[in-house]
């Protein structure tokens, strides 16, 4: 029974102030219904022009993203850092965003495609459902008429050229070029530009030259012959690898005549290269040049470059130094470049450190799928993403990936067309990801499933971002 004071005392308020509180039975219901009581939000889209991704996880709606679209006040830069660990879901993004973008007339895209199983690349399958011919470079099969691409093309600068064969040769020797054999190799190239008119100037003329070089060549910087022929020894053994080595064919003749530039899909399968020999960065240098000065031109098209394996690139300060270049020229001439790798801990702990950072600097758009935890957080201090997304990394599903698009982060879940699925979930993929094996084997069972675990994913994540208050919608 409540005490008389109190009851006088309340009496007394109301009367004064009126009934300030009102007394009601509890509501038993459920969280479907009480729902309704707390509107829904969500964080703005970046527009509905352009590819769709797929779904957002917290909102529902549809995720659409185009660099091209977005390029200018949204978006500072188009070129886009794809991470995360094998089996969640990259190779699927990247071809069926490639199939997407194709889609409009004024886009083109190049794949440096650096995995494979059965003597093909991963891209095989698409290329042959565009009736496209891969350019397979292959050092066993360059000497029977096989793809060539010659660094001294003609299509190329002299500028070029020179800067193609410094890094060929500091990529190969791991450390850069002294003054005095960088003087051998530039007067070297000057002769042979000078002197060879009626044909491609190839590597196998710059190593003669290095080798015996002309005495107007010692008298123009007043030295002795056999001085600059020294210089040049170390450049000429280097060289000679390309020549008469283990990668001999690819690059010492005139480049192969037929490869179809103006194709809407232009794929170079290097599956047939060790990636993790020295071979890899310098095949990527000279494609990337090459494609610089051949591929790039003012003609109005939405030009992607994507590179798989992209730490090859990253991680060499040689090479990095020209994609940077490339990057920074590209973005004049609509050219997005989209670099794929595995860890972040790839590229920023190596010795291209400081190219590593410029090239994901002009990164504004990062996609990010499931790492271990120690990954995450790495990952989230260096790309400067909030803490709410480096927590839920590590609990991402297959298909699920943060996105960070120039600060508008966002979690999505990539969706795939049956049109699409039998062309991006390969048996190379099984093999990688037995996560894409099930969805491929069991069809719309496992996708529903699929969908479901995400739902409930997405729900467990929200109720972590927004504390305990957020599960109070309703208790059934």
């Amino acid at each position: 029974m409540r005490d008389p004071l109190t009851i006088l005392t309340d009496a007394f308020t109301s009367f004064l102030f009126g009934k300030v509180e009102t007394t009601r039975l509890p509501v038993r219901t459920s969280t479907g219904q009480a729902q309704a009581v707390y509107l829904p939000t969500a964080a703005p889209g970046l527009g509905d022009s352009g590819v769709i991704i797929g779904r957002e996880v917290y909102s529902g709606k549809g995720y659409i993203y185009d660099p091209f679209q977005l390029y200018g006040q949204q978006l500072p830069a188009p070129h886009w850092l794809v991470l995360g660990e094998s089996g969640n879901g990259k190779s699927a993004l990247e071809k069926t965003y490639v199939l997407r973008q194709l889609r409009f007339r004024d886009r083109q895209v190049v794949v440096l495609d650096a995995q494979g199983e059965d003597g093909v690349g991963e891209w095989n399958l698409i290329a042959q459902e565009l009736g496209i011919t891969p350019i397979r470079l292959d050092p066993t099969a360059a000497l029977d008429m096989g793809i060539r691409l010659n660094p001294l093309d003609p299509s190329i600068t002299t500028t070029g050229q020179l800067a193609l064969l410094r890094t060929i040769i500091e990529v190969a020797m791991g450390h850069g070029l002294d003054e005095r054999s960088g003087f051998a190799l530039k007067v070297a190239h000057a002769y042979v530009n000078e002197t060879i008119v009626e044909r491609q100037p190839v590597l196998t003329d710059i190593v003669e030259q290095l080798r015996h070089p002309e005495p107007e060549s010692a008298e123009a910087m007043n030295v002795a012959i056999d001085d600059v022929r020294a210089w040049g020894l170390d450049v000429a053994l280097v060289l000679d690898r390309l020549v008469d080595g283990d990668l001999r064919g690819m690059f010492d003749g005139p480049t192969t005549v037929g490869i179809d530039l103006d194709a809407p899909l232009i794929v170079f399968d290097l599956s047939h290269i060790d990636r993790n020999s020295i071979a890899m960065p310098i095949l990527m240098a000279i494609v990337g040049v090459w494609l610089e000065h051949t591929w790039i031109r003012p003609d109005r098209k939405k030009r992607i470059f994507l590179v798989e394996e992209a730490w090859h690139i990253i991680n060499s300060p040689f090479v990095a130094q020209l994609f940077q270049r490339l990057l920074k020229f590209g973005r004049r001439l609509g050219l997005s470049f989209v670099a794929v790798v595995h860890h972040l801990s790839d590229v920023v702990d190596g010795a291209a450190a400081k190219e590593a950072a410029a090239i994901l600097k002009m990164a504004s758009t990062r996609t990010i799928y499931a790492q271990k935890a120690d990954e995450a957080r790495a990952t989230g201090r260096v790309l400067g993403l909030p803490r709410w997304a480096v927590e839920i990394i590590p609990t991402l599903t297959p298909g699920i990936a943060v996105w960070d698009v120039n600060g508008n982060v966002q979690v999505v879940k990539h969706l795939i067309t049956e049109t699409e699925r039998p062309l991006v979930f390969t048996d190379r993929a099984m093999t990688e990801s037995s996560v894409d094996a099930t969805d491929q084997l069991l069809g719309d069972d496992a996708l529903r499933a699929a969908d479901l675990e995400a739902e409930e994913r997405a729900a467990y994540m929200e109720q972590q971002m927004n504390g305990p208050s957020s599960s109070r919608s309703g208790v059934a």
